[in-house]
């Protein structure tokens, strides 16, 4: 996905998504690690493993749908000042293909930064013997939250 370019406020936006990250007990129940990391644009890859399958051996719907979400929230996040926690306040996902492959990447960009509400779009792929593959799609609505610190441990 194409994304214009957009200005961080805060020069340590990597770092700080780095970190948010790594305390993110979800993300690592699904092994995922960062990719692309950029002023409105992250990537969350993950590998298939079967404890992240449904019953015809896919990566479950819940799965993507939760590594999307990370990777929209992130994608604003980087937009956001030092002192700011990112909620998702509604996404809605489209199903397009089973989820089928040895690796997924999970696209986040920013398409409307805002004071208080970001827009966000996701796009989750399979990659399978070279091949990429369009699984999903999401519209995710996030809000800037101001005087919360994210619990640390």
């Amino acid at each position: 996905m194409n994304t214009p370019r957009l200005e961080p406020r805060d020069p340590h936006f990597a770092q700080r998504v780095q970190e948010s990250f790594a305390r993110q007990g979800a993300m690592q129940t699904l092994g995922a690690r960062l990719g692309l990391l950029e002023p409105g644009a992250v990537d969350i890859e993950l590998d298939w493993a079967q404890a992240l399958t449904q019953q015809h051996g896919f990566l479950h719907a819940g799965m993507v749908a939760t590594a999307l979400d990370s990777a929209c929230g992130y994608a604003a996040f980087t937009l956001m000042p030092a002192d700011a926690a990112v909620l998702t306040i509604e996404f809605k996902i489209n199903l397009l293909a089973p989820a089928q492959g040895e690796h997924f990447r999970m696209e986040g960009r920013v398409l409307k930064p805002g004071r208080t509400i970001t827009v966000s779009e996701g796009r989750a792929y399979a990659l399978s013997g070279g091949q990429e593959k369009l699984v999903a799609t999401m519209g995710c609505t996030l809000m800037t939250v101001t005087g919360r610190q994210e619990i640390k441990g």
